[in-house]
């Protein structure tokens, strides 16, 4: 792969892996000039980027085998650490995101559709039918029942782009003081309580959760945080599954256990 980008690049640029788990981005850097480079990103790329959410896109080219490659500007800046996730900034960027009728447009123009929680609920299921194990579990079936339960109060929402991995290592802030949202793969088109839901239970504290929301741009009601939390059950249910088909026993039992935490949440609210 470094082969062929030192094919399309020249010779007097130095190529580096940049790690991430595929092995598909590097650091291209000539002289004082840096591009960061990936390999079959989505065409959703280029409208993060004319939105101002990502780095901005320098170029696309289609390499001989049929590989895509994308060169992105390099920004000096750090990830986000736990206590900037409560910052006004990350409000404001997600509702933007939420908000934008271009990336939704785009995403569907790629083929994604729309996923109403009936959709995740029914997924999830056949996904932990696959494993007895994780299926006969009574923590797993005590978050099934809830789902199950609270499933009326989640539908008829509007569904919006989601990035739908809200780790603090995906936020960007560079040196001006931009704020990035990066590595848009899990991208879906689906209730935006998905992303901010997570910020508030791993991020924020309880007592701040309406001054985060007010931010935002909503209300914290009761069955706000009923949803809230149906999604975080389902994005931990997934995870645990996801954990127990890649044989990670260890990853299995600190899933269950966030999930017995989320039940002992749920069983407060129903």
């Amino acid at each position: 792969m470094v082969d062929w980008l030192q094919q399309v690049l020249g010779n007097n640029w130095k190529i580096t892996p940049a790690g991430g788990l595929t092995g598909d981005a590097y650091i291209a850097e000539k002289d004082h000039e840096r591009l960061f480079l990936k390999r079959n990103s989505s065409p959703f790329l280029a409208v993060l980027s004319a939105e101002g959410i990502v780095p901005k896109l320098i170029w696309t080219r289609r390499m001989y085998n049929g590989d895509v490659i994308t060169a992105q500007e390099w920004v000096k800046g750090r990830d986000l650490n736990r206590a900037d996730m409560q910052h006004y900034q990350v409000a404001e960027l997600l509702h933007k995101i939420h908000h934008s009728s271009e990336l939704l447009h785009m995403l569907m123009r790629l083929g994604k559709k729309p996923v109403t929680s009936d959709d995740a609920l029914m997924m999830i299921k056949e996904r932990i039918a696959s494993s007895l194990e994780i299926a006969e579990n009574s923590d797993v079936r005590l978050a099934l029942t809830y789902l199950d339960l609270l499933l009326p109060i989640t539908r008829e929402q509007k569904l919006v782009v989601c990035h739908c991995d809200l780790n603090h290592n995906n936020l960007l802030l560079t040196d001006e003081g931009n704020l990035f949202l990066i590595d848009w793969e899990n991208a879906m088109i689906a209730d935006p309580i998905t992303d901010y839901g997570m910020i508030l239970k791993w991020y924020v504290p309880r007592e701040n959760w309406d001054d985060w929301l007010k931010e935002y741009g909503v209300t914290k009601d009761k069955n706000l945080i009923k949803r809230m939390y149906w999604y975080l059950l389902l994005d931990t249910l997934h995870y645990l599954s996801w954990h127990d088909e890649r044989r990670e026993p260890f990853k299995v039992i600190d899933r269950l256990k966030d999930l017995r935490e989320l039940n002992e949440h749920m069983s407060t609210l129903v």
